[in-house]
């Protein structure tokens, strides 16, 4: 009973020293910031006949069932410089937390030298027995050791605030993910968006060339005039000028997804100038709410962890203005023959304590408390900017998909009445019952609504793929 008395008293010592301890860490202790209020509600723009509140996976491109894409986006995320670089910096950030870790163990140090020469201390004893100054061999080998005792918690904030640092990169490059994989889903479906635009394109080329050759047949057998075949060659000459351009728009896009790629320009994938058909989503787009949207986007963790990581700074320079307390201790020998340091005759140790403290001048740490608390306050509304700023992209992105949707719609509702114009139109225009002005206006309406649904389709797919960047997914590992 006794033994298990002593047991108790024993743990109750420990527990209470580390009690003690543990308030006298100085500083705020780091609590989450409130969100703005409304920030966690579902998303105002949603549109149930296009979206769902169902969360999107963080895979986002499997949606569009495309194994291109789904390859390019595999390979983007494993060999894409700017992602390799923010790889590093993690390294970096976590060998950095390491390092502040290391703090809380004792710090050692071994040395050992010969030197030869003279030592005042030598010369003065030699001096005092009546004995001529020597030059002599000098031998040393010295072990120290130092431990801070963390009473008001300097290391533990630095812990803290490394910790937080680490988080911060680990979420810039999650950031650069999104990036990278958005970028490439858009470098594709630009590519192949322009394919299906310069398919267009030629094919309105041909129709407009088919009808200024029967336009020029009529005019050679007295039918029409010269002012009716020139009209019809400007149209053509003028829906030629559009693929060269189309052609170019196409290339660059092309050697920007070399480069997401990892890739040389001699390497481009040149393959993908066959596709000719944007991904398109067959199901509703998976949205969630805006709870799960700002835990989801890395650009919020990383505007926290910053916040975390000024927190801590406060109470580091906190710890300032308290005295730093530190154990010492050395074991070694100085002799000035090697055989001597492992006896009696080279021995040196020694151990204590050591206090150092700023004081009674105090302006200085004082200062950097207020600094490190106003860049805290910097960091909190720079936190609550990123919040609504995530917000604003995303409810922007739904906004500006919707209403391209609704005139992807009505230029195809247009276009198919044109067509049929059209065709009564060349009909007619055989048989005479309408004018060469008739059927060439028909035509330039068939063209620019032909090339406008195409270019509808191009400006559709970036803004679905910009509303799942919104959504901030892609930045997982496991997605490969």
């Amino acid at each position: 009973m006794i033994g298990l008395a002593n047991d108790s008293l024993r743990a109750g010592a420990i527990a209470a020293v580390v009690l003690f301890l543990v308030s006298c860490r100085v500083g705020p202790n780091y609590r989450p910031p409130a969100m703005p209020e409304g920030a966690g509600a579902p998303l105002a723009s949603v549109n149930t006949a296009l979206e769902t509140p169902m969360p999107p996976p963080d895979a986002w491109w499997h949606l569009y069932d495309d194994p291109r894409l789904d390859d390019l986006v595999r390979e983007a995320l494993h060999a894409n410089r700017d992602l390799a670089a923010a790889d590093a910096n993690l390294i970096g950030a976590r060998a950095a937390v390491a390092e502040v870790h290391a703090h809380r163990y004792p710090s050692t140090d071994v040395s050992a030298g010969a030197v030869r020469g003279r030592d005042p201390v030598t010369d003065e004893i030699l001096e005092l027995t009546a004995r001529p100054p020597q030059t002599i061999w000098l031998y040393e080998d010295v072990f120290q050791a130092a431990y801070e005792v963390d009473l008001f918690g300097r290391i533990h904030r630095a812990i803290e605030a490394a910790n937080a640092n680490a988080e911060s990169v680990a979420a810039a490059r999650d950031s650069v993910r999104v990036v990278v994989a958005a970028s490439t889903a858009r470098s594709y479906a630009a590519l192949c968006a322009l394919g299906e635009e310069l398919d267009v394109a030629r094919h309105s080329l041909d129709i407009v060339s088919h009808e200024a050759a029967i336009t020029e047949q009529r005019y050679e057998v007295g039918g029409g005039s010269e002012f009716d075949v020139t009209r019809a060659q400007a149209l053509v000459g003028q829906v030629r000028s559009s693929i060269p351009q189309l052609e170019g728009e196409r290339k660059a896009a092309l050697f920007e997804l070399t480069a997401l790629l990892g890739r040389t320009p001699a390497n481009a994938p040149r393959e993908l100038e066959q596709c000719v058909t944007p991904p398109r989503v067959a199901s509703l787009i998976p949205v969630g709410d805006g709870q799960a949207l700002l835990s989801r986007r890395p650009d919020v963790r990383q505007a926290e962890s910053r916040l975390a990581a000024a927190t801590a700074q406060i109470g580091i320079a906190t710890a300032d203005l308290f005295p730093t307390i530190r154990l010492a201790g050395f074991y070694g020998g100085a002799a000035t023959e090697p055989s001597q340091l492992t006896t009696g005759l080279g021995l040196a140790w020694g151990v204590g304590p050591s206090i150092s403290w700023t004081f009674p001048n105090q302006a200085g740490p004082r200062a950097r408390v207020r600094q490190a608390k106003a860049s805290q306050a910097a960091a909190l509304a720079a936190f609550d900017s990123v919040v609504l700023t995530a917000l604003k992209e995303t409810e922007q992105s739904l906004a500006e998909y919707g209403a391209a949707l609704e005139r992807r719609q009505a230029l195809a509702d247009a276009q198919g009445k044109i067509h049929r114009s059209f065709d009564i139109a060349h009909d007619e225009y055989a048989a005479g019952s309408v004018s060469n002005l008739d059927l060439l206006t028909t035509e330039q309406t068939l063209v620019a609504l032909d090339a406008a649904v195409a270019s509808s389709d191009a400006s559709l797919i970036q803004l679905q793929i910009d509303l799942f960047k919104a959504l901030g997914g892609g930045w997982h590992n496991e997605t490969l």
